[in-house]
């Protein structure tokens, strides 16, 4: 349920309405706007649906949210989240998810080594990227695949993170590990495969570091938007969605990269939206096409997985981009961003 306050609502009518709310053994979420602030009431509605709430001084409206999910609910935020990631280090500039520009994360699948790292994360820099990602805990659909580096990784990534004064992403995929990667990244990453882990999602509502959230192979939008809930629910409201591509009929590429979720979660929540191109296709050459289009439908962000040498990736080989057309997809993107109303790459 949501209040919708009038213009000129005072501050002390605002606290006796949210006060009223926790007497009632209810949470209220307060969201103030440069037009219009909102109390969103979060638990059992039931409580409250024979309470006098348009009665109360200051409320221009009450609202029900017939959705699940509430704090990811557009109808909770009077305006879109940005989320802000601090410098590096001093001399850098902040990033901003979420705002007028596309920001483009890129970087190899997995954690190699410290010098590929360097050099790939120098290249992406330059060309426009903002965040470098790589993986230093891989899960794998085969147990004998290669699962990553584990610590000697994060290691790897702090060392060129400092280096290059470029903010990191790699994802987590135990509760052990949260606060070891919170501590040596600025975002934090959940996978795929973990979409679900409602446990590591708790977890994760408790740290201060914004969340990456991906969609599940198999997953609605509404159930990726309810696994935001339970980060948001805990206490970190730091959380970006991300299209990866879902499991459908089609076995030309590797998952079906849905860009219509782009569009309907921009509809649908506050919350940044990022796409993947590269694990919603599989293959290198779709990558370019796909981000293009992922820009024009309204992404805030791209993840782009980069190699210098595909062929001797230790994974994901078949969809990482050689660092030259890296540059050229950066150069197209730009045109597409302009054209839309947005930057990408300053």
């Amino acid at each position: 349920m949501i209040i919708v306050l009038k213009p000129d609502a005072k501050k002390e009518q605002i606290d006796h309405i949210v006060e009223s709310i926790h007497e009632w053994g209810l949470e209220a979420d307060v969201s103030h706007g440069s037009e219009q602030t909102i109390i969103g009431i979060i638990g059992d509605e039931s409580l409250v649906r024979a309470k006098p709430l348009a009665a109360f001084p200051g409320v221009d409206n009450v609202m029900r949210v017939q959705k699940p999910y509430k704090r990811a609910s557009i109808e909770f935020r009077t305006e879109r989240t940005q989320i802000v990631i601090p410098p590096v280090r001093p001399g850098c500039r902040e990033v901003v998810i979420g705002g007028n520009e596309v920001v483009v994360i890129a970087g190899p699948c997995s954690v190699e080594g410290r010098e590929m790292l360097r050099n790939i994360g120098r290249h992406i820099q330059n060309s426009g990227a903002k965040i470098l990602r790589a993986g230093a805990f891989k899960p794998r659909s085969s147990p004998y695949a290669f699962q990553g580096l584990g610590v000697k990784g994060i290691r790897y990534l702090a060392d060129v993170r400092m280096e290059l004064g470029i903010p990191i992403i790699t994802e987590v995929m135990d509760t052990r590990d949260v606060e070891l990667i919170a501590k040596f990244s600025d975002i934090v990453q959940v996978g795929a495969r973990n979409m679900q882990n409602f446990s590591l999602l708790k977890v994760l509502g408790s740290i201060d570091k914004p969340v990456l959230l991906k969609r599940g192979l198999s997953n609605t939008i509404e159930e990726l938007m309810m696994s935001a809930e339970y980060i948001m629910s805990s206490g970190n409201e730091r959380v970006i969605l991300c299209e990866r591509g879902i499991r459908t009929f089609e076995t030309y590429t590797r998952n079906t990269l849905d860009l219509s979720a782009v569009a309907v979660i921009k509809k649908e929540s506050h919350l940044p939206v990022l796409l993947d191109p590269s694990h919603g296709t599989g293959h290198w050459d779709l990558v370019g096409p796909m981000s293009l289009a992922g820009v024009a439908v309204g992404a805030d962000g791209l993840m782009i997985e980069v190699h210098h040498k595909p062929e001797e990736a230790l994974s994901d080989g078949p969809q990482s981009l050689l660092p030259k057309t890296f540059d050229n997809v950066m150069h197209e993107l730009k045109k597409v961003a302009v054209a839309v109303g947005r930057s990408i790459g300053n």
